[in-house]
């Protein structure tokens, strides 16, 4: 009885793998290091002038639940800490969209949760 497979040697085999897209990000914001007092500024005032009183704004006109006010400041604490810490761009950009992606949630979350409570006095 004769055996039907045949094993390859391994170097005949050759595997192409390419960088996934978060290391290509990370690869990106390590990049970013030399423009670090610009994102620095950018965050802050993203964070403190635009997108937190945006959220802010939001929970407050839709029923003003304390969860929403206590998520909002962790975001912003998120990308302020690391800033002003000094962590590395590789940190704190991630970060920063990470805490735009939390503010962004939150406002849906609000503004659905404040539909919920218009509809049902009605």
């Amino acid at each position: 009885m004769e055996n039907i497979f045949h094993a390859l040697p391994a170097n005949s085999i050759t595997r192409t793998s390419s960088p996934s897209v978060f290391s290509k990000f990370i690869t990106w914001c390590s990049g970013q290091e030399k423009y670090r007092l610009g994102w620095l500024g950018a965050i802050l005032a993203i964070h403190g002038c635009v997108l937190t009183p945006i959220t802010l704004f939001a929970v407050v006109l839709t029923g003003t639940n304390f969860i929403f006010y206590i998520a909002t400041l962790v975001a912003m604490a998120m990308a302020v800490v690391t800033n002003l810490a000094a962590m590395p761009t590789k940190i704190t950009i991630p970060v920063f969209f990470l805490s735009v992606v939390i503010e962004v949630a939150i406002i849906i979350m609000a503004l659905s949760s404040g539909f919920d409570l218009a509809s049902s006095q009605v």
